[in-house]
């Protein structure tokens, strides 16, 4: 069982791993916005299907790469530092890697 406040390893001390990247992430999140707010407008146009459906393919493909980008800061960040602690603060954070990793993968 994952303890309740392994999400919180990096709020007391020490800042979230994405804490460096944080602008780019915003970023990176009003664009995939500006696509989905594209999507909403091909349909309400009568947009072409396979437009559309190309589209959606290229909106998944962005927020599949900011998942993964964030997952490796929490990797390099949280989980590192927590494998650096050892014990069951390791153990919980790399079981809740492993449970984040698998619904990217699930997704």
């Amino acid at each position: 069982m994952i303890d309740e406040t392994a999400g919180d390893c990096c709020q007391s001390e020490h800042h979230h791993g994405y804490h460096d990247n944080k602008a780019k992430y915003l970023a990176r999140l009003r664009r995939i916005e500006g696509q989905a707010r594209g999507i909403h407008r091909m349909v309400d146009e009568g947009e072409y299907c396979i437009d559309i459906l190309t589209q959606i393919a290229a909106l998944t493909s962005a927020l599949e790469n900011v998942g993964l980008s964030l997952l490796n800061d929490h990797l390099s960040h949280c989980v590192m530092d927590a494998a650096q602690s050892g014990g069951q603060v390791a153990d919980d954070k790399i079981a809740e890697a492993m449970a984040a990793i698998t619904r990217l993968v699930k997704s």
